[in-house]
């Protein structure tokens, strides 16, 4: 199957000191994948040297010299910056001269731009940020995770079939445990938003396994968590912020003496088990779920390693065809 991905290579905050190594990686190990670079090409054209004519040919560069910076407000990068590269090449997905886009620019400026060029399906109201997090037993699906600040019942709703769908496609679970994250497991939990979100979903032919406390998401209890964007991206940034702590935490502790230092250095096989669990790299890649086209966030300040895996999910959401799979089953 041919893929052709367009990459706005300017944004983050690597720029294409990341984005172009990173993606080159997969291009070379990926015979079906073409990119299209979007940015300045001369900042581009140092990254593409002493490449192979197999690899040479799949590429291609939009040259734009204005970009999204990360400061830029959601005005200013959706009505005045119509040539930056951002907003270039989520126009090639509308365009159909790519397949999906990626970009770590601006996670506030991507969704709107994106959801002024392709727009959202027919039957959805608003897209959301969907991504994977790792849990004790694996991996659960998760949104909103910051694309909707104020939130109706119905959005949650919404958002819960879309999970459903992405979780059947790139997990391959058949039927997905689909959470509601509450303050609590009991029924007179939670505000208005969530009471009323749980009697849907209740009524709904989804896989409901009711409300889902905060560390349930990393136990495992659900293949997917429903919660408005707010409350999302908190819980996502806080535990990044607490693997982060951990991280730190252990790195002083074996380094506190000799005797630390030798026990460390007999555990590195568990340290690195450890680190491949809980490294961010290996999830990278939010989706914007909702939309006619494919868009992946990856993080700002993402390295090659984790960007290049927000290409690897751009890859396999094309190919699982996400957009047309969750305007099927809304339908």
């Amino acid at each position: 199957m041919a893929i052709t991905l367009a990459v706005d290579a300017m944004g983050g905050d690597f720029g294409p000191r990341v984005t172009i190594p990173a993606t080159l990686v997969i291009l070379k190990n990926s015979p079906q994948l073409s990119v299209i670079f979007v940015g300045q090409e001369s900042q581009i054209q140092p990254h593409l040297k002493n490449l192979s004519t197999d690899i040479s040919t799949r590429i291609s560069i939009v040259h734009t010299d204005e970009m999204v910076t990360m400061d830029d407000k959601i005005a200013v990068a959706l009505r005045n910056k119509r040539q930056s590269s951002m907003r270039l090449a989520i126009n090639l997905v509308h365009e159909k001269k790519a397949d999906a886009c990626i970009s770590a620019g601006n996670t506030g400026a991507l969704m709107a731009i994106s959801r002024f060029v392709l727009k959202t399906h027919a039957n959805i109201d608003r897209p959301a940020i969907l991504a994977p997090l790792p849990t004790q037993t694996g991996q659960v699906y998760m949104l909103d995770l910051g694309a909707n600040i104020d939130s109706e019942p119905q959005h949650l709703m919404q958002f819960a079939s879309m999970g459903d769908v992405v979780a059947r496609a790139l997990a391959g679970i058949d039927k997905p445990r689909i959470g509601l994250l509450n303050i609590g497991e009991e029924e007179i939990k939670g505000n208005d938003l969530i009471k009323q979100t749980h009697q849907l979903l209740k009524l709904s032919t989804l896989n409901y396994i009711g409300y889902v406390e905060g560390d349930g998401i990393f136990k495992g209890e659900a293949d997917v968590v429903i919660c408005d964007g707010f409350v999302g991206n908190i819980a996502l940034k806080t535990s990044e912020g607490v693997a982060k702590m951990m991280a730190s935490f252990i790195k002083q502790e074996v380094s506190r003496n000799w005797f630390t230092k030798l026990t460390g250095a007999m555990a590195y096989p568990i340290w690195q088990g450890l680190k491949k669990k809980m490294n961010p790299s290996n999830y990278n890649g939010a989706s914007l779920v909702g939309l006619t086209g494919i868009v992946i966030k990856s993080h700002g300040s993402a390295d090659a390693d984790s960007f290049a895996q927000a290409v690897k999910v751009a890859i396999k959401a094309v190919e699982q065809d996400i957009p047309s799979l969750i305007a099927a089953n809304m339908a």
